[in-house]
């Protein structure tokens, strides 16, 4: 009997202890799962927030140099001009995408338009991904639709006057020294220029702001500072790959030309075909064929065409180490993501130290 005590204590024993493994799975369970539950939910969130309110944005070349440097960290929101639905199938915050594959897709309604001189994050126009797969750019949108721009010796016109300048605005600058004097690279640096190189025996080339370069001319060792300007008939566009920038000669002039809107009817000439070429083909989606003067569109012989939607003239403000609508052209209303509105973060990379003076600044046009 005793023995028969012990085998039912024991399997008692082995019950309960079967029972409070069972619990501690199921509190394992319950809190993996919690986590789970809490970490898919932060996803979700993140993505909505990411797609439809904001993103984040780095600044990975100098091109908006001195309005924003390399390393900084920007917020950019999607409500101002109108945040666009999904537009490729693909895996959450990455850049791998289902090729082949895009989705209908609408820009829900924003709180404004974009305006001139905005600093607007785009899609680079030129990429041949999806529109949203593309490659993220920033730079100032110095042209609206239906605005006339020309550009004189770097100097922007819109609408017939001179564009707005700003304080973060870079030229090259030719800064000429007394004989046998050396240029310090170091002075140069500390008062806010970049030296770029020589030309001739006592010049140098030196990139900065106007304000800086006043600064300079007022040097001991420095006899003249000008703007640095190309030769009006230097051809720099003759090995480049954009059609846009064939029928011109420099990032230093320009004709006149008019930035395209939605419902602008355009004639097309062998001569301004470049201007409208990836309009027509790229953005817009037609067949162009070209016979001697004649354009055949989607079959039908005709050099009229009117333009689907409205485009902008994008510049850099570090004007002359910027490659931006003065090369590739024009960027489709398609491809606007949303404006820069405040620097959360800035790394320097030469010296491997945040720029605590940029933390949280509010970007200012």
């Amino acid at each position: 009997m005793a023995e028969q005590l012990s085998k039912e204590e024991r399997e008692e024993r082995r019950a309960k202890r079967k029972h409070e493994k069972g619990k501690q799975n199921e509190r394992a369970k319950s809190w993996l799962r919690e986590w789970m539950d809490a970490l898919l939910f932060a996803a979700i969130a993140a993505l909505i927030i990411r797609t439809f309110f904001f993103e984040a944005y780095r600044i990975p070349t100098p091109s908006m140099e001195k309005t924003l440097l390399t390393g900084d960290f920007l917020i950019v929101s999607k409500l101002n001009y109108g945040p666009r639905t999904p537009m490729v199938l693909g895996v959450p915050f990455t850049n791998i995408y289902l090729p082949g594959v895009v989705l209908p897709w609408t820009r829900l309604p924003g709180f404004s338009e974009v305006e001139r001189n905005d600093i607007v994050v785009f899609n680079y126009p030129i990429d041949l991904s999806p529109i949203a797969a593309k490659t993220n750019y920033i730079k100032r949108a110095v042209g609206l639709p239906h605005d006339t721009l020309s550009v004189d010796a770097t100097q922007l016109y819109v609408n017939g006057a001179k564009s707005q300048s700003f304080p973060g605005i870079q030229h090259l600058y030719v800064v000429s020294v007394r004989d046998r004097v050396r240029l310090s690279p170091a002075k140069v640096e500390a008062a806010g220029g970049s030296l770029r190189g020589t030309q001739g025996d006592s010049s140098y080339r030196v990139n900065t702001t106007k304000q800086v370069a006043d600064k300079i001319s007022q040097w001991p060792e420095v006899q003249n500072v000008q703007l640095f300007v190309l030769p009006e008939d230097y051809n720099e566009y003759s090995h480049a790959d954009f059609s846009f920038s064939q029928g011109f000669k420099n990032h230093h002039f320009m004709p006149q030309i008019v930035v395209p809107f939605e419902g602008q009817t355009v004639t097309l000439t062998p001569e301004n075909y470049h201007i409208y070429q990836n309009i027509i083909t790229r953005y817009e989606g037609n067949n162009v064929d070209r016979n001697g003067d004649q354009f055949v569109i989607n079959g039908e012989e005709t050099n009229q065409y009117t333009i689907k939607q409205n485009y902008y003239f994008m510049m850099g403000d570090n004007r002359d180490n910027s490659e931006d609508s003065r090369f590739w052209g024009f960027v489709p209303e398609t491809h606007i993501i949303g404006e820069a509105g405040i620097i959360y973060f800035s790394w320097d990379s030469e010296r491997w130290l945040p720029r605590f003076g940029r933390l949280l600044n509010v970007i200012d046009e």
